[in-house]
């Protein structure tokens, strides 16, 4: 039998439970159950290990915790909010413009060709509320054009949101093997033009004291092999909203930054895309290089990775989802894990030791083998 400061403590648990149940705080799903699985291995360890009120204090704790995070959130209404949207010509942009435009928000969605497909298909699926503005992050004109269309739409009202979700990465391959202009490119869109657009619009979203949203990775927080232009832009750029986030705090502007799995986007989904682009990458190398590597190491490289991209996930919705709390809740998070394996990924890397950290990234994205010169 429990002795009775447990049974004090599951009385409290469950009477929150029930409370949040009525209120339809709280679905009864996979999730809650899980919880409850936990809180009851949690119970058993503490009945042996602990005094009893010391292990009745922490089970009430830690059931009190479990259920604030399963809690349904309450959310900021949508009415007269203005959202600009960078990179929708497909992907996460595209899908994110679409639900914020369903749910009520005016959406400003920035692409690439105003008569593209991606532009098309939100013309036709979104409401009038939705505005095209065509923007190349690459050009300094097309920023400051973008400025002043969201500031011709906003004067009244001050932006709600911004999500710097555009960003570029086209070489899969080792630092060595890859052009310092591939660096450039990436800093260049990923970094650079988020600064650049993020700083123009600071006026309206202090107006309103709105919300920053940027699409992170993890590649900018692990050593991915072979994604090392891409992922010091994206840490660079994390960095930077971090930044924002500590001197914009008395203005009243929350920043967040969303962490991605693998997922099916407009850059990830063509392999023939791929081929071209390891194609020019063994034409632009030096002789001394490929001999030195081996055009049969890029091969395995590039099959690789091709591989993963057989395991990326279509359903963008956590991503979306996180978008949308990092918009609405009154309490935003600093970073948003949105994918499946994402928050086992950040166990591993910051709390099992450096050679199991490599081990798992060789596994779970590219497995390198010996370049040609070392296995002579």
């Amino acid at each position: 039998m429990e002795p009775w400061p447990f049974c004090c403590a599951w009385f409290l648990v469950a009477g929150r439970a029930l409370v949040q149940l009525c209120r339809s705080d709280l679905r009864p799903d996979r999730a809650l159950l899980m919880a409850l699985a936990l809180l009851a291995g949690l119970a058993w360890l503490c009945h042996r290990v602990l005094p009893p009120l010391a292990g009745a204090a922490l089970l009430a704790g830690a059931g009190w915790l479990l259920l604030s995070r399963l809690a349904r959130k309450s959310l900021l209404p949508v009415a007269g909010k203005v959202v600009l949207i960078t990179g929708c010509d497909s992907g996460f942009g595209k899908v994110t413009a679409q639900q914020l435009d369903s749910m009520g928000f005016t959406v400003l969605a920035t692409v690439l060709a105003l008569e593209g497909p991606g532009a098309q298909e939100l013309r036709n699926t979104c409401s009038p509320r939705l505005k095209l503005l065509q923007m190349d992050l690459t050009k300094p004109d097309d920023i400051q054009r973008a400025l002043e269309q969201a500031k011709a739409q906003t004067a009244s009202t001050g932006l709600w949101g911004l999500v710097n979700n555009a960003g570029f990465n086209d070489i899969v391959a080792d630092v060595e093997l890859s052009p310092l202009a591939k660096f450039r490119s990436c800093m260049e869109i990923n970094f650079f033009g988020a600064l650049e657009l993020t700083k123009g619009l600071l006026p309206l979203l202090r107006q309103s004291q709105g919300r920053i949203i940027t699409m992170g990775s993890p590649a900018g927080d692990m050593p991915y092999p072979c994604l090392a232009a891409y992922g010091a832009s994206k840490a660079a750029v994390a960095l930077l909203m971090d930044t924002f986030r500590s001197e914009l705090l008395p203005w009243g502007i929350k920043v967040s930054v969303i962490q991605p799995g693998c997922f099916k986007t407009g850059a990830m989904e063509d392999p023939r895309i791929w081929d071209q682009r390891k194609q020019r990458l063994l034409a632009s190398l030096p002789g001394e290089l490929l001999q030195a590597y081996g055009e049969e190491y890029i091969e395995h490289t590039h099959g690789q990775f091709l591989r993963v991209l057989e395991l990326a996930v279509e359903d963008l919705s956590p991503v979306v989802e996180a978008i949308t709390d990092a918009l609405l809740a009154p309490w935003p998070r600093r970073r948003y894990y949105a994918g499946r394996g994402v928050t086992l990924m950040y166990f591993i890397h910051y709390y099992l030791p450096d050679a199991l950290r490599a081990r798992f990234l060789r596994e779970f994205f590219i497995s390198q083998k010996l370049p040609r010169a070392l296995r002579a």
